[in-house]
């Protein structure tokens, strides 16, 4: 792959995938635009449905874009044949949601990444597959002792750091998290966490960290994308987003993140109205019927995300 002389690894454009329903086309992913630098991490966030995952997987390709450019250190892998896009998957991986489904239930520690390696030629030679197949397990924190066991015998977060090891064993630049966390308990969560903040300094991984829990990826990310309903909303740093929210869908989103004082409260903003339909959207804000800003404009046209401060986009006729 060509070297990319700019900072940017990953530039999304105006990424769009739909399907095929019996009531229409499901917009799942509509006009998505965004990019990563090197070494750092854009968390996504929005409640369940609004296209995070189906994002990731687009920007993979392991769902295929309806339109829109995918550009890895400046060449467009939407264009490339399935030949040469196996040479991309090296560079880039994705670690799964759940732990357990994401694995082979038949498949030891040993042979999970044996395979992985094996596959893709990372290393020649049994010793050599051997070696590197501890050195993943010591890289993830998974002791030697635990080489053949298999996933049901391990907790959610040994599993998890099997997925991770998997996503490590191709050796990428660039990692997406489908909500690598969400089905851990909160103690295991922190370790996971501090594992791929560990591995990001060490390798220098750019990360895309789905997630709907916005106080996780306060602590993880350096940039914040809100999506609803397959766009993005809102996207700025993310102090600057926790400290000047304007989408009126992210002032919601952090009015609910709990506070862990008794004596403090926080206003609470609750959403009514029906959720917009991605079937078939009509040219309008889809947020619109549960904004508490809702006017005329909002039902003319969809708002265009639009930078309003350094950095900081939003789409919102009211910003």
């Amino acid at each position: 792959m060509e070297k990319n002389v700019s900072n940017t690894i990953l530039e999304v454009k105006d990424l769009k995938k739909h399907f095929k329903t019996s009531r229409g086309m499901l917009h799942a992913v509509d006009g998505v635009s965004f990019s990563i630098e090197y070494g750092k991490t854009l968390g996504i966030v929005g409640e369940s449905g609004c296209g995070k995952t189906t994002l990731g997987r687009t920007i993979l390709r392991l769902v295929e874009p309806t339109s829109g450019g995918i550009m890895l250190e400046g060449r467009d892998i939407t264009k490339l044949n399935l030949r040469d896009m196996k040479k991309v998957r090296k560079d880039i991986q994705i670690i799964f949601q759940d732990p357990f489904s994401s694995l082979d239930p038949r498949n030891t520690i040993s042979q999970a990444l044996t395979e992985v390696v094996k596959v893709n030629k990372i290393r020649s030679g049994k010793q050599e597959i051997k070696d590197r197949v501890l050195q993943l397990m010591e890289t993830v924190g998974l002791a030697e002792r635990l080489i053949n066991t298999y996933p049901h015998e391990l907790d959610g977060g040994r599993r998890q750091r099997i997925g991770i090891a998997r996503a490590l064993a191709m050796e990428p630049k660039f990692i997406v998290c489908d909500e690598p966390v969400s089905a851990l308990d909160v103690s295991i969560q922190a370790q996971i966490l501090n594992l791929l903040q560990e591995l990001q300094e060490t390798l220098g991984l750019s990360y895309i960290f789905i997630t709907h829990d916005l106080a996780v990826v306060n602590h993880f990310a350096d940039v914040i994308a809100v999506m609803y309903l397959g766009q993005i909303v809102e996207k700025a740093p993310t102090e600057e987003l926790f400290a000047h929210p304007l989408h009126p869908y992210t002032q919601a989103l952090l009015s609910a993140i709990p506070i862990p004082e008794i004596l403090v409260e926080r206003p609470r903003i609750l959403l009514r109205g029906e959720i917009t339909s991605p079937i078939n959207p009509k040219d309008e804000c889809r947020f619109g019927n549960r904004c508490f800003h809702d006017c005329k404009e909002c039902r003319g046209s969809n708002p265009v995300l639009r930078e309003v401060s350094p950095d900081h986009f939003v789409a919102c006729c009211k910003v």
